[in-house]
């Protein structure tokens, strides 16, 4: 029952926002985690990572450095988002939706900046899905996400020691690796759920019972949760390659291609796993459908044997015998009784013999 629960607040929509409220209300969720925003300068060799309060101190990080990523954990605290809106010149309507965590993967172009939402998986839970929101600019990435704990930890450890080429300084590229790494988090997921989907097709060739059935309802529903989580994902990378903005250089759209490529893979994975599941569960019907069948053969035909016999122990329980010499003579015959066993015998071995011969077992 908790389960189907968290599975239908998944499906609400979570808007704290009053109907008519002006356009950008920032209502934050008050159970949020507090924010914490860190910093992360990079390229030309150099590297400066900390956590920021004082904003103003951002221009003098983004002079020293080509690239710089402000990582934003949290979003309990309005005021240091408005704070950190107000420094950046982010919209209202975009801080809107960040704080809005029920949005699906999308891309809105402003007129300096790329406006991009994803999300991922939280903790391995098909379940529980996180919103992660991207400001991208010329020289700048900021990232919200709801609460402390992500996949990035490759990707910080990369720029802290200079490894790999998200470390050239684009702010394009190093959208392009968070989102890579967020897509590449769903497979742990999908690969644990194929596996309980082969487990639980074996256990259904060897035993049928209740549980499977409930198995087999379960991983629809977090195949369900996983389809609604992962597939705006296809249009948003969708844009990101095939649209012409300023803020994607084209070397980068060729990496975005192959995330692209991870997102088809992962949808068609997990529509051919709800087909398995469906398959599972008419499969688990028509066993327990067939079981049913046979043992009603059975008892059909133990009732056909025992009707005839029933037939004659009723006529020889009549006992018709003083009033008439007509009236059940062979109740005085000597072999009366073997008699009346041995006919109900060959009649319960002949019908054998005849559903033997007609094939009904």
């Amino acid at each position: 029952m908790g389960k189907n629960r968290r599975r239908r607040s998944q499906t609400l929509a979570k808007r704290r926002t009053q109907p008519g409220a002006p356009p950008g209300s920032l209502v934050v969720d008050p159970s949020a985690e507090s924010t914490l925003v860190r910093v992360i300068g990079y390229g030309n060799g150099g590297f400066h990572e900390s956590v920021l309060s004082d904003f103003t101190k951002l221009d003098s990080i983004r002079r020293q450095h080509p690239t710089v990523w402000i990582d934003v954990t949290g979003l309990g605290s309005e005021s240091t988002l408005r704070a950190l809106a107000s420094q950046l010149g982010l919209h209202p309507l975009a801080m809107e939706d960040v704080v809005n965590v029920h949005q699906r993967a999308k891309v809105d172009e402003f007129s300096d900046y790329l406006f991009v939402v994803a999300r991922m998986i939280d903790g391995g839970d098909a379940y529980h899905s996180e919103q992660l929101s991207f400001f991208v600019k010329p020289g700048l990435l900021v990232s919200f996400q709801e609460r402390a704990g992500d996949c990035w930890d490759p990707i910080r450890q990369r720029l802290k020691h200079h490894r790999g080429k998200v470390c050239e300084g684009r702010s394009d590229y190093l959208l392009y690796a968070l989102l890579d790494a967020v897509i590449d988090s769903y497979f742990p997921v999908m690969e644990q759920i194929a596996e309980l989907a082969d487990g639980v097709e074996e256990a259904i060739t060897l035993e049928q019972n209740g549980t499977h059935l409930m198995q087999v309802h379960e991983l629809r529903g977090q195949l369900l949760a996983l389809r609604r989580s992962i597939r705006p994902h296809r249009e948003m990378l969708n844009e990101l390659v095939r649209d012409s903005t300023s803020f994607i250089e084209a070397e980068t759209r060729v990496h975005l291609r192959d995330c692209y490529d991870h997102t088809i893979q992962l949808i068609d994975s997990i529509d051919t796993y709800r087909e398995l599941t469906s398959d599972l569960r008419d499969y688990y019907l028509s066993t327990v459908s067939n079981n049913m069948n046979e043992v009603m053969k059975v008892l059909t035909i133990i009732s056909t044997i025992f009707i005839p016999l029933s037939f004659v122990a009723g006529v020889y329980g009549m006992n018709f015998k003083d009033h008439s010499p007509w009236n059940m003579p062979e109740l005085g015959w000597y072999f009366g009784y073997p008699f009346a066993l041995g006919l109900m015998a060959t009649i319960a071995c002949g019908l054998l013999i005849y559903f033997r011969m007609r094939r009904w077992f």
